[in-house]
């Protein structure tokens, strides 16, 4: 295989084809001509063989799913679940710049693997937008197929999900409204006994469907504090909750006589925008009411998880903390 070949992706949605289209999911297409279709599990793929020239393609198209907050983390999660763990590449892959269309944004890679003892490509494409991400993955032992992966690619549109988003109602009995928030004790790695500072976590999911994040970090070998602030909308459906977050920054505080006091804001940078769904429930402790986030992974916002089976963050009930409070000022 003299290299690899990673297609463009400014081709979606906007190629005229005229053949007969199929359905899977939520992904229109035209099938490859006189190639074996198979549909398993989650996955629908084509496949042709050239027994006299050896060679063969196959593309897949996987089942959508809700999407993890943006391209980059989807395309980051479906690599290693569909690239990594099934065709093990060798080197280095190449990926392509994220492009937008109608809505949807698309990020492209492709990579070398090993099969009989041969060079093949692996290559990924993955949609996200509407909450949704749809991968396509294309792999081949010969450059003969890529006019044809690039046609199939070229004939995908994408069905909307509806986008109609419905927070929750003004009821103060749903079961995560009120301020969550927790203070870690930062010890120094040498000697746990020592402290370091704190760091105070703090969530505020209010009744109309909105939401605050805050976390507030003071080192007494630092300088300045540091204080994130987030704000955005929330969606519950059954035992899941969406953060949404629409503003995210960090800012940079002086201390106040060289305590934890605000002082003067000293510099804002934004934070990268992370929507995330997490599992929750809320559970009574000695403290009193706690609420539980769970996730498949850690999440930037949250940083490592904080309960004994590493699954989850625990936020007790403010009334048994200290709240977070705010600036009064931005001098």
């Amino acid at each position: 295989m003299k290299k690899i070949f990673l297609l463009s992706v400014l081709c979606f949605f906007v190629g005229k084809v005229f053949a007969q289209k199929e359905t899977f999911d939520i992904v229109t297409y035209t099938p490859p001509n006189g190639w074996k279709k198979e549909i398993t599990g989650d996955i629908t793929s084509y496949s042709i063989t050239n027994k006299t020239k050896n060679s063969w393609c196959q593309l897949g198209i996987v089942k959508s799913t809700n999407s993890k907050g943006g391209i980059e983390q989807d395309f980051d999660s479906e690599w290693q679940g569909l690239i990594v763990k099934n065709y093990k590449p060798i080197g280095t892959p190449q990926l392509d710049e994220v492009k937008d269309a109608d809505g949807w944004k698309i990020k492209s890679g492709a990579t070398t693997f090993s099969f009989n003892k041969s060079d093949a490509i692996a290559m990924l494409t993955t949609i996200s937008g509407f909450d949704r991400c749809v991968s396509i993955v294309a792999t081949t032992n010969s450059e003969d197929y890529l006019k044809d992966i690039e046609s199939f690619l070229s004939s995908i549109d994408l069905i909307k999900p509806e986008t109609n988003v419905q927070l929750p109602s003004n009821n103060v009995s749903s079961p995560v409204v009120g301020t969550w928030g927790i203070s870690t004790v930062i010890s120094s790695p040498s000697n746990f006994r020592k402290t370091e500072g704190t760091i105070i976590t703090q969530y505020t999911f209010n009744a109309n469907g909105t939401y605050s994040f805050y976390i507030k970090t003071f080192r007494y070998q630092l300088t300045n504090l540091l204080l994130t602030r987030e704000t955005g909308v929330y969606q519950i459906s059954g035992n899941n909750i969406t953060v949404s977050p629409q503003k995210s920054v960090i800012e940079s505080w002086s201390k106040k006589n060289g305590t934890d006091d605000w002082g003067d804001l000293l510099s804002s940078q934004k934070k990268e925008l992370e929507k995330a769904t997490y599992w929750f429930s809320t559970k009574n402790s000695i403290s009193g009411p706690t609420l539980v986030l769970q996730a498949s992974q850690v999440t930037k916002r949250d940083g490592p998880f904080n309960n004994s089976d590493k699954d989850a963050w625990l936020y007790p009930s403010t009334s048994s903390i200290e709240i977070i409070k705010l600036p009064s000022s931005s001098k």
